[in-house]
């Protein structure tokens, strides 16, 4: 038990019961004890001064705790261990032709404010608060142990931290390595570099959602008017087709990053992807990616404001089979939900408008302050105004290694949806 005791207030909602990983300083009622820098481990217990959890207190930021456990412990180097190993054991469990993921995924593993993600033999590890930040020696410690990396690399470099009083921070923990590395994703080979990429170099939580498009990648030369005869492909004009890829969709693969969903899509058997972003690395590497993975002949890349490009395209009434949008958060807090809306809307009305009647529209958005609700009201909107029918196929959420606590909306922040497109008019 800790010496301090922080007592919410009687008439709170019940979110800590219902397993909410966070105290915020409106549910405090008083603290006993004295709290410190160095002495941040506190008791939390209801007004009646009933035991709840125990968690880790900071001054400076509205989320006041964290909880670290339902019960008493001694936050130890062991504690540490158990709960790293706990979390790649789930992995190992659920993922286990997953070489590279993310094996720690904060409060959803019980280390609030602590991100790891694992590519092949790197660690790469962001620390979002100050009281996991004061212990990341043993942090360190546990995960030498329980992955025995060839090397770590810290992507503490997120505004979050400042809210904790904390700087942003990146670097080698330890002997400094090549920071590039290639993993292994459905069988794909993929190129990342940990010190540059966004967040921590990758996004693992659309590998099962980027696994999804297989049915989607074929079926698609009958509706270009294509004829088998004996087993032999044939145009409308009865020429043989040359293209073994003659089934395969024509994909628009929009904000694609260093070409993770192109690669699924090619894999799977399109004919053609186009990727479309801003970043010249990005593009850079998704070239690369195609090359390794023998894709290259099958991609178009442009370096283009994806906004911009689908206007563009739309004006020329240029279509594809399927058009895929997978944007970085337009949402970065509540304040900006209004603006992340009309982003959205704007690039779905746009991606709908380049769909063939019969397509396919892939549509994500990993903004947490955006809801489901408010996201497929707002494609249904666009889809509205784009005078289009939409039919939903699937919709689905982050993969394994980012578990959802249900009593922790904070942890289901990724939307992912695959409808039919028909026109209206």
């Amino acid at each position: 038990m800790s010496n301090i005791k922080v007592f919410l207030t009687q008439n709170r909602r019940k979110r800590l019961e219902q397993g909410h990983p966070w105290i915020y300083k409106s549910e405090i009622a008083k603290i006993e004890g004295e709290q410190s820098d160095e002495e941040d481990l506190v008791d939390i217990v209801n007004h009646a001064g009933h035991f709840l959890a125990q968690g880790l207190y900071n001054s400076n930021s509205q989320i006041a705790v964290r909880i670290l456990s339902y019960h008493p412990e001694k936050i130890t180097n062991k504690w540490f261990y158990d709960r790293v190993r706990q979390a790649w054991q789930r992995r190992e469990w659920l993922l286990p032709e997953a070489s590279s993921c993310r094996v720690i995924y904060g409060e959803a593993d019980f280390l609030p404010g602590i991100i790891v993600d694992k590519y092949e033999d790197i660690l790469v590890v962001q620390i979002l608060f100050r009281g996991m930040d004061r212990r990341r020696e043993m942090l360190f410690q546990a995960l030498q142990e329980v992955f025995k990396p060839r090397g770590i690399y810290e992507r503490s470099d997120v505004p979050v931290r400042e809210l904790e009083g904390l700087e942003q921070r990146t670097g080698f923990v330890g002997q400094a390595f090549d920071t590039v590395v290639t993993v292994e994703e459905n069988g794909i080979r993929i190129t990342v570099d940990v010190a540059e990429g966004q967040k921590t170099g990758y996004f693992f939580d659309q590998r099962e959602n980027r696994a999804s498009l297989k049915p989607l990648m074929t079926g698609w030369g009958e509706r270009r008017g294509i004829q088998l005869r004996e087993g032999i492909p044939y145009d409308s004009k009865g020429k043989e087709i040359k293209n073994p890829f003659w089934d395969g969709a024509e994909v628009l693969d929009c904000f694609s990053h260093t070409g993770s969903f192109m690669l699924n899509a090619c894999k799977y058997g399109a004919k053609k992807v186009t990727c479309v972003d801003i970043s010249q690395r990005a593009i850079e590497m998704a070239q690369h990616n195609a090359s390794q993975n023998g894709f290259l002949h099958r991609t178009d890349f442009v370096e283009a404001n994806v906004f911009d490009f689908l206007r563009e395209k739309v004006k020329e009434e240029k279509t594809w089979d399927i058009v895929i949008l997978d944007p970085p958060a337009f949402a970065k807090s509540r304040k900006t939900i209004q603006s992340a809306l009309r982003g959205y809307k704007e690039i779905n009305l746009q991606g709908l408008k380049l769909v063939k009647t019969g397509g396919i529209l892939v549509s994500a958005s990993c903004s947490y302050h955006v809801s489901e609700e408010e996201f497929l009201e707002t494609i249904l909107k666009a889809a509205a105004d784009a005078k289009k029918i939409l039919r939903l196929i699937e919709f689905r959420r982050a993969g394994k290694d980012h578990p959802i606590l249900l009593g922790s909306p904070e942890t289901n922040y990724l939307k992912f949806a695959i409808f039919e497109v028909f026109d209206r008019s």
